[in-house]
């Protein structure tokens, strides 16, 4: 029995009301979500707070790097006789107190604390870098929950239309207009949905356990559905103008550039070595009285050593050996690392590029050709003008570029967050 067709036309203006609202940014959270997230990872990430630790820690050693050794003090007796044991019988018999002190040569002292200030800034780098990393990583995360959120709405949107299809083609069947293999193929399709949300809740966990871990919280408590992926926005992507900020402001490369610094003054530091240090030395000796009541006289000594640097084959010279082999590793991990940053902001201008491209050739032309296409073939199929598989594959071809338009978003939105790490940027 047919049904009325007031009812038919509901139907259908139903189901085609489902293609028509299909999109990926409808209330999208944006930035602000996302720098919140960022936020909570600074305070609570661990290996932040190690970095940090380490910053402070290496910013302490500077200073006792160039100070002076502690003083010696020491005490004791000179000459005393073994037979008597007396302090009276020989008058170079005394009680001692002395102090003495190491002197390194000139310069050393402010080589020392150069280089230990060289190496706290190092690691201050390296807490940047750190920092920026976790950045990436958060962003990274987010982004992959957010397609994992959109695919489920897409998912649950075209599983809603097949299901209204199955109807349509149960109720030409029902009157003899339609097939038993289009129910068939309906409900095949309405199978595999119903698998790809399946595969979806398995692929949610390790993605927030991901973002979990960027965060440094034990457990995620964020709700899939709060995660969207924030809408493209237009970027300038010059690559002399990234390079240079890279150059100027990526942590790691500062890094490294201080790290030839600080082999540099390494190597004064060894080459000054060949210079003697010293150590000075006043002592006093309390003298007693002879046996017959005789006063002695106190006396008080002073002395300057110093140590011969003659070792120069077998000790200074390996020594600066040393320090300029390692002044030279890092000029070459210096200029490899910049080949490889340069590589990667091809690699990742491209794929920005690539993805925003796509992102708008699916938004402007092929998406609404899809619809139309799964429209008109709705309609010529409630009039026998058209077979239901047509139907069916041009709505599973509009679901397949809508997916292809969100990973093209969070493509896009990953190698933005890729390129911010690469420049050295720290904050949107």
């Amino acid at each position: 029995m047919n049904r009325p067709k007031s009812n038919r036309a509901l139907l259908t203006v139903a189901v085609i009301g489902l293609l028509l609202t299909t999109g990926i940014y409808a209330q999208p959270l944006g930035a602000s979500v996302i720098d919140e997230l960022i936020a909570e990872a600074l305070r609570s990430n661990p290996e932040i707070q190690a970095a940090k630790r380490e910053r402070e820690a290496a910013e302490q050693r500077i200073k006792p790097a160039g100070a002076l050794e502690d003083p010696m003090l020491e005490a004791g007796v000179i000459n005393l006789p073994v037979p008597s044991g007396s302090f009276r019988r020989e008058d170079m018999t005394m009680k001692m107190l002395g102090l003495s002190q190491k002197l390194p040569y000139p310069g050393k002292r402010g080589l020392r604390e150069d280089v230990a200030a060289k190496e706290a800034e190092l690691v201050g780098y390296g807490y940047g870098e750190t920092v920026n990393r976790v950045r990436r990583e958060v962003k990274i995360a987010y982004f992959d929950l957010a397609f994992v959120a959109e695919s489920t709405r897409l998912v649950t949107q075209n599983k809603l239309v097949l299901e209204q299809f199955l109807k349509i083609a149960e109720s030409r069947y029902t009157v003899g207009l339609g097939t038993q293999a289009d129910v068939l193929k309906a409900q095949t399709q309405l199978s595999k949905m119903v698998d790809e949300l399946i595969r979806l809740d398995r692929e949610r966990p390790s993605v927030e356990a991901e973002l979990a871990r960027a965060l440094g919280r034990r457990s995620t408590v964020i709700a899939l559905d709060a995660a969207q992926v924030p809408e493209l926005r237009a970027v300038a992507l010059d690559f002399g103008t990234l390079r240079d900020a890279a150059v100027k402001n990526r942590p790691q490369l500062l890094g490294l550039q201080t790290a030839i610094e600080r082999a540099g003054k390494a190597l004064e530091l060894a080459r000054k070595d060949y210079y003697p240090d010293f150590e000075a030395r006043l002592a006093y000796g309390q003298r007693d009285p002879t046996l017959m009541g005789d006063r002695r006289d106190d006396m008080v000594s002073f002395t300057l050593a110093i140590n011969l640097p003659v070792w120069r084959d077998t000790k200074r010279g390996p020594r600066v050996a040393e320090a300029v082999a390692i002044r030279e590793q890092a000029l070459e991990m210096y200029r490899a690392q910049e080949n490889e940053l340069t590589s990667k902001l091809r690699q990742q201008m491209a794929m920005a590029e690539q993805s925003a491209k796509s992102h708008r050739l699916y938004a402007s032309t092929i998406l609404p050709q899809a619809r139309l296409t799964v429209e008109a073939a709705l309609s010529a199929y409630r009039v026998s003008r058209a077979d239901f598989l047509t139907l069916m594959d041009s709505q599973m071809t509009v679901f397949g570029y809508e997916t292809s338009l969100a990973q093209a978003a969070v493509n896009f939105q990953k190698a933005l967050a890729e390129i911010d790490l690469l420049t050295g940027k720290s904050s949107d």
